[in-house]
Formats: structure tokens, sequence, C-alpha cells
């Protein structure tokens, strides 16, 4: 399509998730890049995005084990707030602990 010259539809308001400080400094990459876990339970990665819904936008928090790939916690909210991913943290918290 790039090469076409052929563009996608945008539709609504751009929706901006993180703004970073420019003061403040940057995480460790523990990980190194490597999402690649020898076990269960020993790698947690966590992200949060938004989705356009009729209605309004609704941001979507979840927990990721690296070595089954799956989501063990989950959280959404119409407000990007920290408790929405503490809520994600803490159902895989609870998910892991019930298994």
């Amino acid at each position: 399509m790039r090469e076409s010259g052929i563009a996608g539809a945008v539709r609504g308001k751009k929706i901006i998730t993180t703004v970073p400080d420019p003061a403040a400094s940057r995480a460790p990459d523990r990980l190194e890049r490597d999402f690649v876990a020898p076990a269960p339970n020993r790698t947690w990665v966590a992200d949060f995005t938004h989705v356009a819904t009729w209605a309004d936008t609704v941001y979507v928090a979840f927990v990721v084990d690296t070595f089954s790939r799956r989501i063990i916690g989950w959280s959404a909210s119409t407000s990007k707030e920290t408790q929405l991913v503490l809520d994600a943290l803490e159902m895989a918290l609870w998910q892991r602990d019930r298994d």
C-alpha cells in the first residue's frame, strides 16, 4: 500500500497512552530483550493499550507469562490510571496462586 501511495482510513482522534518525562531516568531492561522463559512464572511482562468503541475509549492492561505466552491477568477501564495496571497485576498474582 505504501508503494502505491494508498493509506487506510483514519477516524477519530489520536490517543496517547504514555507521556514520557524527559527528566526521568529510563527503567533498566532487565530481560535484555530476551522474552523466552525457561519455566512458568519466571518472567512476566505487562502492557496496556486502548480500544475505540462506539461509546468511548476503553483502556486495557494485561500481564503475560512469557513461558506459556498466556494472558494471566487483565483489566479494562475508561480511564488510564495506575489502578488499571495494578488490577491486572493483582489478577495475575491471584491466578498463579490458584494454579
